[in-house]
C-alpha cells in the first residue's frame, strides 16, 4: 500500500473532512474549518502530491493539478480497496469498500471451529479469494463481539470463548497486510458517524439489538470509548425489576427482555418448544398469547431504554440497528408510546431511525475501523 502516513492533526482534519463530506470547494473547506485560504494551500498541497486528495475537473474527472482554487477537492474512492469482515459464532461475513465505505463485493463462509489459529486460517483464505478478485487490498478490518484491546487483541469474547487472542498478528502473519481489530459495535459506530445515519451531528447514539445490546454513543462528532465496551452492555441494565430472569441476564434487564436468544429462551421456558425469533414476531403479529405478551414486554423494555437514553444523552438522533429491529415493524407503536411515557410531555419527539441491516453492514463497520487507521492513522476514537 502506498502510505498516506504521517499525517500532522491539521492535514488530517482536512482529508477527514473531504472524505467524509467531499467533494469542497477551497472556500467551503476553510469555511468548515476555520482556515485561512493560506493555511488550506499549506495543508492541502502535500495530501494532493500523494494522491490522497485529487482535484475535481468541471467534467466530473480527477486531475492533481497544483494552484488551481476554483477546482473542489475529493478524494477517488476506488483507489484502494478494504476488506471488512465480522465474526459470528458460526460465520464469517466479509465485505470489499472503497475509500469512502461503498460495499462491491461480498463474500461469506461458515465458521466451523473456533479455535484462533483456524479462524485466522479462514481469514486468510477470505483475504486470498477477495484480492483475487479486487488486487491490492489496502488493508483488512476485523469486527468481534467481545472486548477488544489496542485494536489488536481480542480481549474476551464469549461468543467465540475466546481471552486474550492476538488476531491482529494472526491474520497479518498469514496475509502479510495491516489488520485493525476492534469490538463491532464500536465498528458500527464508527461507520455510521462518518458515512451513515449519524454524518454531520455532533450528538448521536446507536443501539443495536440482536444476539446482545449494543451501545455507542458519539458526542462532538467523536465516539465515546469506555471500559465496559464489548463487555455485555445492558446485562446489567435494570429496566423492569420484576421482568424474566435468563441465562444470560440480570432478571429484568434489558439483555433479559430485549435479545434474541433471550425472547427465544422465555418462549421455550413457557411452552417447551422451540421457536425462532422471526416466528415469535409472526405469531405476535397474528394475536398468539404467549408471543404477543413477549414482544410486547420486549418493546416496553426498549421503549423505556430509547426514552432513558434520549433523557440522559440527548442525542440528536438514535438509530436502532442489529438483526432483532424486526421488533419495530411488529410493536413500533409500543415502543413510541412507552418513549412518550418516559419522556417530559414537552420534550421534542426523539429522532428515532431503524435502519434493517444484516452482518454485512457490520464488516463494513471494520473495513471503515482499516480507513480510518490504515489511510489516517486515528489510534484513538
Amino acid at each position: 500500500m502506498t502510505s498516506w502516513l504521517p499525517l500532522s492533526p491539521a492535514e488530517r482534519s482536512v482529508a477527514i473532512e473531504v472524505l467524509v463530506h467531499g467533494p469542497l470547494s477551497r472556500t467551503e473547506l476553510a469555511r468548515r474549518l476555520g482556515l485561512s485560504q493560506g493555511s488550506l494551500t499549506r495543508l492541502t498541497k502535500p495530501l494532493i502530491e500523494s494522491g490522497l486528495l485529487v482535484e475535481v475537473t468541471d467534467a466530473g474527472g480527477a486531475a492533481a493539478r497544483l494552484g488551481r482554487p476554483s477546482q473542489p477537492l475529493d478524494v477517488l474512492a476506488d483507489s484502494r480497496a478494504f476488506l471488512g469482515f465480522k465474526i459470528t459464532a458460526d460465520m464469517v461475513y466479509g465485505v470489499v469498500t472503497t475509500l469512502r465505505s461503498e460495499v462491491t463485493d461480498r463474500l461469506d463462509r461458515p465458521l466451523t471451529t473456533r479455535d484462533p489459529d483456524s479462524v485466522a486460517d479462514l481469514l486468510a483464505r477470505m483475504t486470498a479469494e477477495l484480492a483475487a478478485r479486487h488486487p491490492a487490498p489496502a488493508g483488512i478490518g476485523i469486527g468481534v463481539g467481545g472486548h477488544v484491546r489496542d485494536r489488536a487483541v481480542v480481549g474476551e469474547s464469549p461468543f467465540l470463548g475466546w481471552r486474550d487472542v492476538p488476531l491482529a498478528a494472526l491474520v497479518r502473519d498469514r496475509t502479510g497486510l495491516p489488520v485493525v481489530v476492534e469490538n463491532d459495535v464500536a465498528a458500527l459506530v464508527e461507520a455510521e458517524t462518518w458515512f451513515g445515519a449519524g454524518r454531520g451531528l455532533d450528538r448521536f447514539v446507536v443501539l443495536t439489538i440482536g444476539a446482545g445490546i449494543g451501545y455507542g454513543l458519539v458526542l462532538g462528532g467523536s465516539r465515546v470509548p469506555y471500559a465496559e465496551e464489548g463487555r455485555g452492555f445492558g446485562r446489567h441494565w435494570i429496566v423492569d425489576p420484576h421482568g424474566p430472569l435468563t441465562p444470560d441476564g440480570q432478571r429484568g434487564s434489558a439483555v433479559s427482555l430485549l435479545t434474541i436468544p433471550s425472547i427465544e429462551y422465555q418462549i421455550r421456558a413457557a411452552t417447551g418448544g422451540d421457536a425462532r425469533y422471526e416466528d415469535i414476531l409472526a405469531g405476535a403479529a397474528a394475536g398468539e398469547p404467549m408471543a404477543s405478551r413477549v414482544i410486547d414486554e420486549a418493546a416496553r423494555a426498549l421503549g423505556t431504554l430509547v426514552a432513558q437514553i434520549a433523557n440522559f444523552a440527548m442525542p440528536r438522533k438514535i438509530l436502532l440497528a442489529g438483526e432483532g429491529v424486526g421488533l419495530m415493524d411488529v410493536a413500533g407503536n409500543t415502543v413510541r408510546e412507552t418513549i412518550r411515557a418516559h419522556r417530559h410531555p414537552q420534550a421534542a419527539p426523539v429522532d428515532l431511525e431503524t435502519k434493517v441491516s444484516d452482518f454485512h453492514d457490520w464488516a463494513r463497520g471494520a473495513a471503515v475501523l482499516a480507513i480510518q487507521v490504515l489511510v489516517l492513522g486515528l489510534t484513538e476514537a
